[in-house]
């Protein structure tokens, strides 16, 4: 097994008028009253250290007071608007603590933190430039993952909520060791994690883009990989870059599932999850449907990467459809219905020409 290789850093794209509509159908997109733009005009800042005296590599910005008064209540109200929907009646519960900033993100996020004034309990969401590639990938995450997600779309502002979990790269430097780890319930969760990925062409799952959620249950724990970057939906030429088994710091789970799984319960775990993506798909139709058409004609990636994925998946496959597809989206779309099995109105196949 090769270890994928390290990608660039990606190409931003925007939001289409048509991807834009589709945003504003499903109750993706809203006027709020803080840009991402807003929040770059801090006038200082200061390293995030942990509570081990360790840089986080987050900078806590400071903003000149007035401006920060009034883009704080800005960003409270934006809160509002995706947990409960913009009900008002809790903004003078709501606090913000401090906005961070990560410089070495593709999206470079800003985090924000929202503390409950009477509780001390606290939240977290992101603000990041808008990049039409991830909110695809965001979307998808919505209709075919066991994973509900939440997000808001506002001009060229995406803002997303924080994803609770474990980091995959902590999990498995100070959990996995551990004697009390269900091996086997965590090496079946990644086995299906990492058909999900593959089936929608979900790249750059390495240990810190995905958590892992443990659920205590009445005879040991089980355990959920979410995924918590979205940047690289179809946007790699190769193809092992969306499989998260073949990236180097995922090796201790990979050896796990191969010294506790056999090929053929293996194999049973990943129809499992396809059937549970065909149903997931089948109840969503008309807006994957609707989503489809949008992504079909978006440009998300390069016409170089375009036509190495289409290569790859095509010698993979057995299938020269793959040849006819003249974007990303058509590619993700047929390799969704290839691997799931899609009949009539659920099934995508390109009707172009192998140019």
């Amino acid at each position: 097994m090769q270890a994928a290789a390290t990608q660039h850093r990606k190409q931003f794209f925007p939001i289409n008028d048509r991807f834009r509509q589709y945003l504003t159908e499903y109750h993706r997109a809203l006027e709020l009253p803080v840009t991402y733009e807003d929040m770059l005009k801090y006038e200082d800042s200061f390293p995030l250290i942990n509570k081990n005296g360790d840089d986080t590599l987050w900078q806590t910005l400071i903003y000149e007071q007035q401006f920060g008064r009034e883009l704080y209540e800005g960003l409270k109200k934006i809160y509002v608007f995706l947990r409960s929907g913009g009900d008002e009646t809790i903004l003078s519960n709501l606090y913000i603590d401090r906005v961070d900033f990560c410089t070495f993100g593709n999206t470079k996020p800003m985090r924000v933190r929202v503390v409950n004034q009477y509780n001390d309990n606290h939240d977290y969401f992101y603000v990041k430039k808008a990049d039409a590639s991830r909110i695809y990938g965001l979307e998808l995450e919505e209709l075919l993952s066991p994973n509900a997600i939440n997000f808001l779309v506002h001009k060229d502002t995406l803002i997303e909520e924080h994803i609770i979990g474990v980091p995959g790269d902590d999990f498995i430097r100070k959990y996995l060791p551990q004697p009390d780890l269900h091996s086997v319930r965590l090496a079946k969760e990644f086995i299906k994690f990492n058909e999900r990925c593959f089936v929608r062409l979900l790249g750059d799952m390495r240990a810190y883009n995905y958590v892992v959620e443990v659920t205590p249950d009445f005879e040991e724990s089980q355990y959920r990989v979410r995924a918590i970057d979205f940047d690289q939906q179809c946007y790699e030429g190769r193809r092992t870059l969306y499989l998260p088994q073949f990236f180097k710091n995922n090796l201790p789970v990979v050896k796990l599932c191969t010294e506790l799984i056999n090929v053929e319960t293996s194999q049973q775990y990943q129809r499992e999850e396809r059937s549970l993506m065909r149903r997931r798909l089948r109840f969503a139709l008309h807006r994957v449907q609707h989503l489809r058409s949008c992504m079909c004609a978006d440009q998300i990636s390069s016409t170089d990467k375009m036509r190495q994925l289409r290569k790859e998946l095509a010698d993979m496959h057995n299938d020269y459809r793959f040849m006819l597809c003249h974007s990303m989206g058509e590619i993700t779309f047929l390799n969704i219905t290839i691997t799931l099995g899609l009949e009539g109105n659920a099934a995508y196949f390109p009707e172009g020409d192998g140019v």
